[in-house]
């Protein structure tokens, strides 16, 4: 039987599947919430939390916390401003505020699963956070920059229209895991750099990062496996 007095300790252990598991949920809310008023509300709020998972996680790493607080106290700080007052420049800077977050977000995982030559539990499920906190990163400043140039993305359905924070996640999650553009399609040369620069991301993430986790967890098999044949 489960115990479920287990889970805030076992989090706290692991919380890098905490904020794994929450950004997939994330994936699964934002096309049914979108379009709707009170939708709007909801996501707004899951944001926040979704902030709060990410330094839950960057405090684990070596990096400097204060950078990621500082980041996150900017994003709240706009979005509040711009609920009172709202403007392009402001959803601009928010979105480019939400992505630095994420990509120091990113980078601390990095270099939480890099510090040693040991692959953690933990560790694993960071690998795969990491892969969507850099998806949230990039669809962000995809959307930054859809604020400052508006059509820089199309699609096949209502090219004339911006393009929805679903659809730019799309195609966040497309170009970093390298299956292809799909359906939405950079328009502008900004936005071309932009998707070239999140493939290139995806491309040396996997080289770099996960190719070196799966070889320690090789190492570590093999050391076991001649343990045993002793």
């Amino acid at each position: 039987m489960i115990d479920l007095r287990q889970y805030p300790a076992l989090l706290r252990r692991q919380p890098s599947a905490l904020l794994l598991g929450a950004q997939l949920l994330g994936v699964v809310l934002y096309p049914l919430m979108e379009g709707h008023a009170s939708g709007q509300i909801v996501l707004a709020m899951f944001g926040l939390v979704m902030v709060g998972l990410a330094l839950l996680v960057v405090r684990r790493s070596p990096t400097a916390t204060w950078v990621a607080v500082v980041l996150a106290g900017a994003v709240v700080v706009l979005s509040a401003w711009n609920e009172v007052q709202p403007s392009r420049l402001l959803t601009f800077a928010i979105a480019l505020a939400e992505s630095a977050f994420y990509f120091y977000a990113a980078a601390s995982l990095m270099a939480y699963m890099l510090h040693d030559d040991h692959a953690s539990r933990d560790e694993l499920y960071a690998a795969a956070a990491t892969f969507t906190v850099l998806a949230w990163a990039f669809a962000h400043l995809f959307a930054a920059c859809q604020a400052m140039a508006p059509h820089s993305f199309g699609a096949q359905f209502h090219p004339e229209q911006p393009r929805t924070w679903t659809e730019l996640l799309f195609l966040s999650f497309s170009t970093l895991s390298g299956v292809g553009l799909g359906d939405i399609v950079p328009l502008r040369p900004m936005a071309r750099g932009l998707v070239m620069l999140g493939e290139f991301a995806g491309v040396m993430y996997l080289a770099l990062v996960v190719s070196r986790l799966v070889g320690l967890l090789t190492l570590r098999r093999g050391g076991a496996g001649r343990d045993d044949a002793r």
